[in-house]
């Protein structure tokens, strides 16, 4: 057996054998199966972005959007090839925000921890806003406010029982989007080899990618046009990114995992081939078989295709669908805010009592004071529909960039501490290059793929100008980073002022 299946079936051991740690106290609890973190991770990447939002990303880009999922794809396998190095060598609750404190410093561990509970506070607010959308489908007189409160309530109840329950609840709903991902496939290619007729009256060919209304590149890399919006390929890459979101919860369960030198890995490496499969080749047989400028945003572009295969049921099939995916990312949303408060609060950066634990292994105060932040969104609803659904994901867009873009520093970062001889478990001590080599899980290209992906980000950064509600959402960006610097230095001023009164 080798060292690393040593090192993990002793993992197994002690998370089976205890739940406390020196000072007596319960502590998170390694639970997460392999097959859970291959469904979590599998699912973070299928979600209302692929149903509803590549409807936009090909309104923006033709056919030429299967090159920016390609794009958009590669650069988020190598942010978490990133995140993945290190949380093979330190598996912790928290993950980038834990070692962006430790690697970096405790500012930038405040910083990327509450930029991220935000972050995941505005996903959870937007999901809560359009559940109400899909129940009002089978029960239209429901308030869709009722329909957030309900789910918020039921959601936080699942998280309350366990990590294991959190997993297996993830494990089957992940499983009902590929399910469906892959029935639309499987559909589309019938259509296609079989010549079926459609009700475009267009012949189904991947010879429409280039055919049809201006080709593969309709709208060239960026386009200004009549009506004074941007389009292309590069401001597609906007929208692609944002369905990029959650792909890092990988990270997020580093901690809670059974054997995370086996698991960890790959979970990450089927990334890629996720993004081919459900993007690339799901997107690709829609526009083969339903010509992309008749995909208007109507109805998502998974209703057209069903309704071509003459599916009778198709719209409850994916109203069905989207309610689990919707379930699926509030459910990943506060077990992800629950456990980086925690991490927050183990490093000094929140209040002590989000960092205690039931025995059950459950961050409880964590849990609860997420869910209660996002009872906001029952009001959201109620009183703002159209700004919830138009602004908060943008907004939460660009808090995802400054997350991505903190873990590609922290990685770097990191490389230097284990250089130096800081590295944990079992590179401390060893210095230079034998210490780079022990390294299980690299970063592919790790002395200038950083680099290259804050530059990507930064671009895409630079983008978000050329579009009215993006726009809004960079200098809300902005502002946010304003008051997490002020709120740290705060934070600074009144720890130094305490410790001066307990040494008079």
């Amino acid at each position: 057996m080798s060292r690393e299946n040593n090192a993990d079936v002793q993992s197994g051991k002690e998370a089976a054998n205890t739940a406390v740690n020196g000072s007596g106290e319960p502590e998170l609890k390694k639970s997460l199966k392999n097959r859970h973190i291959q469904l979590i991770a599998l699912g973070g990447a299928i979600g209302t972005g692929l149903f509803y939002g590549s409807s936009e990303s090909i309104s923006l880009a033709g056919p030429s959007i299967l090159l920016a999922y390609i794009i958009g794809g590669a650069a988020i396998f190598m942010i978490v090839r990133a995140m993945s190095e290190m949380s093979v060598e330190d598996p912790r609750a928290g993950a980038f925000s834990y070692y962006a404190s430790r690697y970096w410093s405790k500012r930038a561990g405040f910083i990327s921890g509450w930029n991220y509970w935000f972050n995941y506070v505005l996903v959870s607010m937007v999901e809560l806003a359009v559940v109400g959308s899909f129940v009002n489908y089978w029960f239209p007189n429901i308030p869709q406010w009722a329909s957030a409160a309900f789910f918020l309530v039921l959601i936080t109840a699942f998280n309350l029982c366990g990590v294991s329950e959190f997993g297996e609840f993830e494990f089957w709903f992940a499983l009902i989007k590929i399910i469906a991902v892959i029935a639309m496939i499987i559909g589309g290619l019938a259509i296609i080899i079989f010549n079926l007729p459609t009700d475009s009256g267009i012949r189904a060919s991947f010879a429409n990618w280039f055919t049809i209304d201006g080709g593969f590149f309709p709208h060239g890399l960026m386009q200004h046009g009549a009506d004074g919006k941007w389009s292309g390929l590069l401001m597609a890459l906007v929208v692609v990114m944002f369905s990029f979101g959650g792909t890092e919860l990988i990270g997020i369960t580093a901690g809670e995992v059974e054997h995370p030198r086996t698991t960890i890995p790959k979970a990450t490496n089927g990334i890629i081939w996720r993004i081919l499969v459900f993007y690339v080749a799901a997107l690709g047989i829609i526009m083969a078989v339903v010509p992309w400028d008749r995909i208007d945003g109507k109805m998502s572009p998974f209703v057209q295709i069903f309704e071509s295969t003459g599916v009778p049921i198709a719209a409850g099939i994916l109203n069905f669908v989207c309610l689990t995916a919707v379930m699926s990312v509030y459910n990943s949303a506060l077990y992800s805010n629950s456990r980086m408060l925690y991490s927050l609060a183990k490093q000094g950066n929140a209040p002590a009592y989000l960092g205690r634990v039931n025995k059950r292994g459950v961050p409880v105060a964590g849990v609860l004071t997420s869910a209660a932040v996002t009872i906001v969104a029952v009001v959201v609803v109620f009183l703002w529909p159209e700004f919830a659904f138009n602004y908060l994901m943008s907004i939460a867009t660009i808090a995802a960039i400054i997350n991505w873009t903190m873990i590609m520093i922290t990685e770097m970062l990191f490389r230097r501490k284990v250089a130096a001889g800081e590295g944990p478990g079992e590179l401390h001590g060893l210095t230079g290059k034998a210490a780079l080599n022990k390294i299980q899980f690299k970063l592919p290209g790790w002395n200038w793929t950083p680099y290259v992906i804050i530059a990507f980000l930064l671009m895409v950064a630079v983008l978000m100008c050329f579009s009215a509600s993006y726009r809004i959402a960079l200098i809300a960006g902005v502002i946010w980073l304003a008051v997490l610097f002020n709120a740290y230095a705060l934070r600074e001023r009144v720890h130094t002022r305490l410790e001066s009164a307990e040494a008079k």
